[in-house]
């Protein structure tokens, strides 16, 4: 008796049931084009957006589309309609069509969905209209000035203005720009950094650019900030994940006195490939086309002189494989039905928002034994002097006789082989003899079925080298081994358990290294708590054994605890702590900091004694300053190194004293007519000794002998100006300025000579022409002053485009001997008036009555298109399409091809769409790029063209050969490229 042929077809889509019994020629939805993202700039909304879906089918798939999760009804939406399966909607709304797209293709044999894409509207709003406060900071010090970025949609770029547009500031190793955060970064603060900065932000998909209000940077008057060690302002996170393929940017950036240096390093100690990047003095490392390689631990290290710090993260690299979000349909079909069919059939659908199952079920009534899922293992090893169960279960209905053989001989029981009634062999304390083939025979009146595995028996594995019990130091990287000797037959596998719990991949301390017969662990960069048993467990096909080793951690001390302060006079503290624990090598010495309201971070400061021994724990702190405020924190070093500080002690303030410090940088000038203006550096804070600090202003005039002596009360004054008529005009005087508090008088500062005040100039320039030189640039020519009683420092050439656009104004300025100047970075084709005038400290002269120039047209925007070239031996032929201007450009004259070479640079100047160059004689690799010339200058450059020369023999014995081998190698391309078609 036979079973009938049975069919069963398992539907993924059940409304369509009664058409697919018959689908023999028919086949699912298969993709030809999915949709993509799509990001549209608000301020210039097309009137439509395509989203593309295309499937091929039989019969031809029809399509759906969802927003958001929810079914789009074409019927009902007069904005939204299909063209094939192609989705396009009309009067986009910024609202209602924002959201996430997905198609569905479906015919008569199943349904597929798309990938998900996303549709966006891009905006930049402007920034709040509010002024800024002003940002007050001492020279050396850091500072950060925060850009607020507004609200937008779309990435962003940032750049920050210096006092007026178009003067950007330029970043080094002391300024930084943050394309994360907007934020301007300045580590050390210099007298030119003082004015007003804009934070300039633009949107890479609208191209929209909003301005900030401008922020002050000014200097504090009460003092230079000293050295200290760098601060970490700018850093990239813990973890930051990163798709195949993608260019990952880290930023570092640190403040600091001297400015920190930037490096970087990878925590596995791996050197950086050849294409990762570092920019803008170190602050930001690139990596383009992120690969597995690429993954783990990065570090940044700001250091100087006074201490460094460390930034740290992980990059993870995440693929594009098995996407969570594709639903799968499943489609069944069984013929010769056997009993291991039987059982539920699942449909399931998955994405990352859940699962759904449909599910049926088959039942068989009768069949022949058949080992479908449960033959014997093909082969079965064993380690000698072990059991060895061979399990023989067919599925059959009803149940089958069994019979087992060794080769072609039937197995017979006896003291050390037994066979169960469920047909279950059992071989026990096996060996050698016992290697060989066996077949398990089943049989009922349906039929009869077999089942045949090797059985192979091993000799024992042993651990040759195992860890041994360690002690090491924190930070170092060590090698515990585990190395075995086995049957080369077996598969062998090791893995590490740590204090009880299984050391898992990916765990940064962490490696498993060797090959079939070792593995051994690496422990890299150890920490305290890697202090334990580590135990190396060995995993064959028969068997599995250990090995153990303890390892101990050394470390640097713990942080001393309780630091006191006992004792204070105007210039010294006496600190008393208790220590902390050694971390397995004792404590040799401590050390003391201190930090005070006028200090960025802790400084190390002189104690007595000098140098501070592990057993002692009290120490006078001196040469501190007077009415200062104090805090201290003790640290302890051991062989290791110096340890984490203590808690800071309680804020402790210093004596008063007389004023030490007189007034620095003491000077002048400047001012209205009748005045004699007298500056200085204030002393800072923590130098003014005590309370009720002020200045003594003491000046004479040249020939006089007495001097005259004014006092200021306020101790962050830096300047004072005296008033008399009977002053002449930039008359010199002797000036010196001390200092006092509550406790008396301090030192002066040394006697300088300082002038009175000027009056500006009272001529004007003549004989004033200017040119346009370029659609950019104006050459402004003039004549100097032949005579004036005043004196003349520098000309100023002030520009602008009408007196309705005030944003156009700006000015240029000269030293006196110079007649002429270039202003450039101007509009093109446009009118600018100008005018000159004489300046001193006084002021400027008057102006002269302002002529106009018009800049030229600017060049092409186009760049040369279409270049070819050919090379045959050194002769390099160019060819390109000719630029024609629009009438808003200048003509082109001709072109300008430049080659750059290693260390060199030549260019070629043509009046038509060619160009001839000869390379040098070297092997060097080239680049060309070329330039439209025309009256308003140069317009951009074409792509660039790498030429890769052959050798200097190549090319002196064939290139004519060279040459033709191109042109076989084009039209091969041409062919491959043909076909692919």
């Amino acid at each position: 008796m036979t079973l009938p042929w049975i069919q069963l077809l398992l539907l993924s889509v059940i409304d369509c049931l009664a058409d697919c019994l018959d689908s023999g020629s028919y086949h699912g939805p298969r993709w030809r084009m999915e949709p993509s993202d799509l990001f549209i700039p608000v301020d210039s909304i097309e009137e439509e957006a395509t989203l593309t879906c295309d499937a091929k089918g039989t019969p031809p798939p029809q399509y759906r589309w969802s927003l958001n999760g929810t079914l789009i009804n074409l019927g009902l939406d007069r904005r939204r309609r299909l063209s094939g399966g192609n989705l396009i909607i009309s009067n986009l709304d910024r609202y209602q069509d924002v959201g996430i797209y997905q198609c569905m293709a479906y015919n008569t044999v199943g349904a597929i969905l798309s990938r998900r894409a996303s549709l966006q509207f891009a905006y930049l709003d402007h920034f709040k209209v509010h002024t800024r406060s002003a940002v007050s900071v001492r020279e050396g010090q850091g500072v950060v000035l925060l850009c607020g970025t507004p609200t937008h949609s779309g990435d962003l770029t940032y750049a920050w203005v210096f006092n007026e547009y178009p003067y950007f500031v330029q970043q080094d190793n002391r300024r930084f720009v943050s394309q994360q955060t907007g934020n301007l970064y300045i580590a050390k603060v210099e007298p030119s950094d003082v004015g007003n900065y804009t934070c300039v932000v633009m949107n890479s998909i609208t191209k929209g650019k909003v301005h900030s209000s401008p922020t002050s940077l000014i200097l504090r008057t009460d003092g230079v900030m000293g050295e200290y060690e760098p601060k970490i302002e700018v850093n990239f996170p813990d973890n930051v994940p990163a798709a195949k393929g993608s260019t990952v940017t880290l930023e570092c950036f640190a403040l600091g006195n001297p400015v920190p240096e930037i490096t970087w390093k990878r925590a596995n100690g791996v050197p950086f490939p050849s294409k990762v990047k570092m920019k803008y003095s170190n602050a930001v490392l690139e990596i383009p086309s992120f690969q597995q390689d690429d993954t783990g631990g990065y570090e940044c290290v700001a250091e100087n002189k006074m201490g460094k710090n460390t930034a740290t993260g992980r990059l993870a690299f995440y693929g594009t494989e098995n996407n969570p979000d594709l639903i799968y349909s499943m489609l069944s079909k069984m013929s010769a039905l056997t009993l291991s069919d039987a059982g539920m059939y699942q449909c399931v659908a998955e994405n990352k928002h859940g699962v759904i199952y449909f599910a049926a079920e088959l039942m068989v009534l009768a069949s022949p034994p058949d080992f479908t899922g449960n033959v014997l293992r093909a082969l079965l090893k064993a380690k000698a002097g072990t059991t060895v169960t061979l399990e023989c279960k067919p599925q059959a209905y009803p149940i089958a006789s069994i019979l087992w053989k060794k080769g072609n001989l039937p197995i017979h029981t006896n003291d050390r082989i037994t066979l169960s009634p469920d047909g279950t062999l059992r071989l026990a304390n096996v060996s050698k003899s016992d290697a060989g083939s066996y077949t398990c025979f089943a049989r009922n009146r349906f039929g009869m079925s077999s089942t045949t595995g090797r059985l192979l028996v091993t000799d024992p594995t042993r651990i040759i080298q195992g860890p041994v019990d360690m002690e090491i130091i924190v930070g170092e990287s060590i090698v515990l081994p585990c190395q075995v000797a086995s049957d080369p037959v077996l598969d062998v596998s090791f893995s590490w358990a740590f204090n009880g719990h299984l050391i898992a991949k990916g765990d940064g301390h962490f490696e498993l290294v060797g090959g079939r017969t070792a593995g051994d662990l690496m422990i890299r960069n150890i920490q305290l708590y890697h202090a334990g048993k580590y135990i190396c467990v060995v995993d064959t096909d028969v068997e599995s054994l250990s090995a153990v080793a303890v390892l101990i951690v050394k470390g640097s001390p713990s942080p001393p605890d309780s630091v006191t302060v006992e004792e204070v006079t105007d210039s010294t503290a006496q600190l008393a702590w208790s220590p902390g624990r050694g971390n397995g090598s004792p404590i040799t010495n401590y050390l003391i900091q201190t930090r005070t309201p006028f200090t960025v971070g802790w400084q190390r400061v002189n104690t007595v004694p000098e140098i501070i021994d592990g057993n002692t724990l009290t120490a006078t702190v001196v040469d501190l300053n007077a009415w200062v405020e104090y805090e201290f924190r003790v640290l302890a070093k051991n062989s290791v190194g110096v340890g984490e500080p203590s808690p800071v002690s309680v804020k402790t303030r210093t004596e008063d004293a007389v004023p030490d410090a007189a007034p620095g940088d003491v000077g002048g000038g400047g001012g209205s007519r009748s005045e004699l203006v007298i500056t200085w550096e204030p002393v800072p804070e923590e130098l003014q000794n005590g309370e009720s600090f002020g200045y003594i202003i003491a000046f004479r005039a040249f020939g006089e002998v007495s001097w005259t002596h004014v006092a200021t009360s306020a101790p962050g004054a830096s300047r004072y100006v005296y008033r008399n008529d009977s002053i002449a005009p930039f008359s010199p005087f002797h000036v010196k300025v001390g200092t006092y508090n509550s406790k008396g008088q301090g030192p002066f500062s040394p006697v300088v000579t300082i002038y009175s005040a000027e009056i500006e100039p009272s001529g004007m320039p003549a004989g004033v022409w200017a040119r346009s030189v370029s659609a950019s640039e104006i050459e402004v020519n003039w004549q100097a002053l032949s005579f004036t009683p005043e004196r003349v420092l520098g000309y100023e050439v002030v520009y602008w485009e009408d007196d309705t656009k005030p944003e156009t104004m700006g000015k240029v300025r000269v030293p006196w001997n110079q007649t002429s100047v270039t202003v450039s970075g101007l509009a093109g084709n446009t009118q600018y008036f100008l005018t000159v005038s004489a300046f001193n400290t006084a002021g400027t002269g008057p102006f002269l009555p302002a002529i106009n120039v018009t800049t030229k047209k600017p060049p092409p925007a186009q760049p040369p298109l279409n270049v070819e070239w050919t090379l045959i031996g050194f002769q390099l032929s160019l060819y390109w399409e000719p630029v024609l201007a629009m009438e808003s450009e200048s003509e082109v004259t001709g072109y300008q091809s430049e080659m750059i070479g290693k260390g060199t640079l030549n260019t070629l100047t043509t009046t038509n769409s060619t160009a001839e160059l000869t390379l040098p004689g070297d092997d060097d690799d080239y680049i060309i790029h070329i330039q439209t010339l025309s009256e308003g200058g140069l317009g951009p450059a074409s792509d660039p063209i790498q030429i890769h020369q052959l050798s200097n023999l190549k090319r002196r014995i064939c290139p004519l050969l060279a040459y033709h081998v191109s042109l076989m190698s084009l039209a091969l391309t041409d062919l491959y490229f043909a076909a692919y078609i």
